[in-house]
């Protein structure tokens, strides 16, 4: 045994022979005064007993030699008691007189009442006149109570409590079966076996033979006297030769080594309580750090992403923006789902440091300013917003570009047409023919210029369009607005010009209509019909190059409707257009056949026969058909592409909402192990990983779709955002599901015991149960204790205060299992901490730097003596160390 070791022993020999005031049953001995002691035992009991008392005198500097002669005074038996109970008793009284011996002798007699033992037919008068039963008696009543039962006297509980402790302890040892306190201790073999059992290095216990008991007792006394500092109680012959050996005999002795091994025990329990929290604390320190940092990582691109997503700079041009949209596609599908991943890991992580720390007694943790989940969850919350903010502007911002486009292209066209028009208008307003015309020339003049007014009129509403258009570019902010709107009023200029030219002609004209009459009717009537006709053709012609826009078959279909009725009035167009033709060759055939000479064109019109053919010739109708129908084919792709989707959606959307209804239903019907259950979750996990690839078609089909700029979809309710983000809820959700039931396990491995130690302590419950739901009889209960190895008066009186909290009287198995349970996981108190720092310093306020190297391993103790303040105490020592500054910064101020 260490020189540590012996110290604890010593130390926590004195503390168990400390006495509280506990109200117990009382209990008589089990011997009478009337009953003649067996010759045998009585030797037996003089040797245990001297041995006994002397191994407690020695510290107070003396010993007997006659146990019954020594104590007649009193004196010697009062020190005993107080070296044994760590209390000082009345002075006694010095003289030599019977009247004083019986005196001293009383006065111990009454303390050993005071501590709740009834002592039976016991009087100071035997003890002094030298009675030697009643001596040993005495003495053995002594030994139950501060050895083997401390506060309680009633001897069966201690006695089976003790006994339950040897049948356990030589369990494993062949030759062995301990089942009393006498002839199971003949052979010696029960005694090496206890010392094997816990110092191996002391006996070599296989080469003990069971026909050798002398050897084997000797073996055991000088081992336990020589390395355990138990002194020789018992004589190897006495015990050989004896049919019975004493049972009070060997119950004392054997309480010597359970005292001694249990207070090794309790070192040896201290130092592995300090490793285990000095782990425990580092790989606290580890997640803490692991924790901070990916906080920090995560933060950071959080903040570098949000800026980016809430930039509404717009582009000029289509191309540009479908970029802007192909960026932020590749941010959802790459950027973004590792760091949904690692912000569900994050979430785990905490969850779990925060239930190590819990599980051991630790404060929460508490992130850095600006790091904690909520934080994180806050900063994730504003990115998704500005992602969504920014997605609808791009589509909006592509909506707008497109109808731009549209819009811009729609302008040139018609202001082309409307620039090809006017060409050559303003020389024909401003020319003076009607100076030198004839009556008939005035009037073709006059008609002409009626004419063209009209054609001047049914042009407004083309100028007043472009206009339009050209407001609407300067709303919508278009970015070649300035030529638009030059453009635009360049034609607005010219219109109102014309408009003046064609007022001031008109009067010019009408001054010398009077003198001019004649007027062909026939070359009038067709100017009247050829004008409404050809302006009919010109605005049909305009429709069929007119732009178009559509975005669903509904409306590209509706277009080809008004189409196909347009192309039903063409017959009719067409019989209007010869009986105009007819007219002109009306006047052919009159004037050939009257030999009229034509001095050119039809004055009263500029539209030919043949510009009406012309235009009527051209194959406007077919390359509408083209157009229309190239359209209809888009917008049927479009719906493909639509319905292809929709598929998938009406399938994937269902599939994630019952899944997300399995897990919460798995969560609750919790069936099996822990570990069937998290098996079952990973396998379930793993399946719905598998069904990426579905999520990834579906985001391919998306795209399509986006790019085919399709904004709306009938056939489904669902969204790919909402179909995205119901796909990362059902990761996290699985996850987090997994991350529970591995926390449910960290906690029953942090707090359970194992189906072997459960056993024991169900069997020890129930051996000293004796009604089999609860203990009644504190008594029992410390019997109990005493058979797992617990004792001392403190000791227990910290165990009841855990189990008993209410003083009801009554111990039940959970209360029992939930202390056991504590008693042997790593789950440590500060309290426990500080106490075990304190057996390791024998009892000291500080503890050295080379007593933690040579209590602890190497890095545990190096890893203490690096945080641990100097001590500053009173007491204190070059080199002392602070341990309850230690246990301070490990447990927070609240919890010491």
């Amino acid at each position: 045994m260490t020189k540590t070791h012996k110290r604890i022993t010593k130390t926590l020999i004195k503390m168990n022979m400390k006495s509280e005031n506990m109200q117990t049953k009382p209990q008589e001995n089990d011997w009478d005064r009337d009953l003649l002691l067996d010759p045998a035992w009585e030797k037996q009991q003089r040797k245990t007993f001297t041995a006994w008392c002397n191994s407690h005198l020695r510290k107070a500097g003396t010993q007997i030699e006659n146990i019954e002669e020594d104590f007649r005074d009193g004196l010697k038996l009062m020190l005993l008691l107080e070296v044994i109970s760590g209390e000082r008793l009345p002075k006694p009284e010095r003289g030599k007189m019977r009247v004083h011996k019986i005196n001293n002798v009383n006065k111990a007699l009454d303390f050993i009442a005071s501590k709740g033992v009834k002592l039976v037919s016991i009087g100071a008068e035997e003890i002094v006149d030298g009675n030697a039963k009643m001596t040993l008696g005495m003495i053995w009543t002594i030994i139950l109570r501060f050895a083997i039962q401390d506060i309680s006297v009633e001897e069966t509980s201690a006695k089976e409590g003790l006994l339950l402790w040897c049948q356990r302890k030589t369990a494993p040892y062949k030759n062995v079966n301990v089942q009393n306190f006498h002839i199971s201790w003949k052979d010696g073999l029960a005694f090496n076996a206890l010392i094997h059992r816990h110092r191996p290095e002391l006996i070599d216990y296989d080469k003990l033979r069971k026909d050798d008991p002398v050897t084997n007792l000797n073996n055991a006394f000088e081992v336990a006297e020589r390395y355990l500092d138990i002194p020789k109680m018992l004589d190897a012959e006495d015990i050989v030769g004896t049919l019975r050996p004493d049972e009070k005999a060997i119950m004392t002795y054997v309480s010597c080594f359970y005292h001694a091994f249990s207070g090794a025990q309790k070192a040896e329990t201290a130092a592995n309580r300090i490793c285990k929290v000095l782990a425990v604390n580092q790989e606290n320190e580890h997640l803490m750090e692991d924790y901070e940092k990916l906080a920090s990582d995560l933060l950071e691109w959080i903040r570098r992403t949000i800026p980016w997503l809430e930039n509404r700079a717009p582009e000029k041009t289509m191309t540009e923006m479908q970029q802007k949209l192909e960026d932020f596609r590749d941010y959802r599908r790459v950027h973004k789902p590792p760091k949904v991943q690692e912000k569900c890991q994050l979430e785990i992580n905490f969850n779990t440091l925060q239930t190590k720390l819990r599980l051991s007694n630790r404060p929460a943790f508490m992130p850095s300013e600006g790091r904690m989940v909520s934080d994180i969850n806050g900063a994730w919350h504003k990115l998704e917003g500005a992602e969504k903010g920014y997605e609808e502007w791009l589509l909006n911002e592509i909506r707008r570009l497109e109808r731009l486009d549209h819009l811009a292209e729609k302008f040139r066209q018609k202001a082309a047409i409307h620039e090809s028009w006017t060409d050559g208008k303003e020389a024909m307003l401003t020319q003076k023919d009607y100076e030198t015309a004839t009556l008939s020339e005035i009037k073709a003049l006059l008609k002409k210029h009626e004419a063209f007014e009209s054609d001047l009129a049914a042009h407004q509403d083309r100028v007043e369009q472009i206009a339009a258009i050209a407001q609407e570019l300067n709303e919508l902010d278009y970015y070649d607005s300035p030529s638009v709107n030059a453009r635009c009023q360049k034609i607005c200029e010219q219109w109102d010009a014309l408009g003046s030219l064609t007022q001031s002609r008109r009067e010019s004209l009408e001054r010398t209509e009077k003198q001019l009459e004649s007027i062909d009717e026939l070359y009038l009537e067709y100017a009247k019909r050829a004008a409404p006709f050809n302006n009919w053709m010109e605005g049909a012609m305009e429709d069929l190059q007119d732009m178009f826009i559509v975005h669903n078959i509904e409306e590209i279909q509706g277009l080809i409707t008004a189409h196909d009725q347009f192309k039903s009035t063409l017959p009719e167009a067409n019989k209007e257009r010869e009986s105009i033709q007819a007219i002109q060759a009306e006047v052919h055939k009159i004037a050939q056949y009257n030999g009229i000479k034509l001095a050119g064109n039809n004055p009263y019109t500029t539209i030919t026969p043949q510009s009406i053919d012309k235009k009527w010739e051209k194959q406007l109708v077919p390359q509408r058909d083209q157009a229309l129908q190239e359209e209809l084919a888009r917008q049927q792709s479009n719906d493909h592409l639509r319905r292809q989707f929709a598929n998938q959606a009406n399938m994937i959307g269902p599939w994630i909402q019952n899944k997300m209804e399995e897990i919460g239903r798995i969560s609750i019907e919790m069936n099996g192990t822990l570990e069937d259950q998290l098996t079952h979750l990973r396998q379930y996990e793993q399946s719905i990983i598998e069904y990426k690839p579905n999520i990834d078609q579906l985001e391919g089909d998306h795209q399509l779709i986006q790019e085919a700029l399709i904004f709306d979809n009938k056939y489904t309710a669902y969204t790919m955002e909402h179909l995205r983000v119901g796909w990362e809820q059902l990761l996290t959700t699985i996850a987090r599901t997994i991350n529970e039931i591995e926390n449910q396990i960290l906690t029953r491995d942090a707090k359970g015991i194992s189906q072997e130690q459960l056993h024991e302590y169900r069997t020890s419950f129930n051996h000293f149960d004796k009604v089999r739901n609860s203990f009644a009889c504190l008594t029992e209960f410390k019997a109990c204790l005493i058979s797992l190895g617990y004792d001392g008066d403190a000791e227990f009186a910290r165990i009841m205060g855990i189990v008993d909290p209410n003083n009801s009287g009554a111990v039940t198995f959970q209360a029992f299992i939930d202390f056991m349970s504590r008693e042997t996981t790593d789950t440590d108190t500060a309290d426990q901490v500080i106490a075990s720092f304190k057996i390791l310093a024998g009892d000291k306020n500080y503890i050295t730097a080379e007593e933690l190297r040579r209590e602890l391993p190497p890095d545990q103790a190096e890893y203490c003596i690096a945080r641990m303040a100097p001590y500053t105490g009173p007491d204190a020592v070059p080199g002392a160390l602070d341990y309850m500054s230690f246990s301070t910064a490990l447990y927070g101020e609240s919890d010491l």
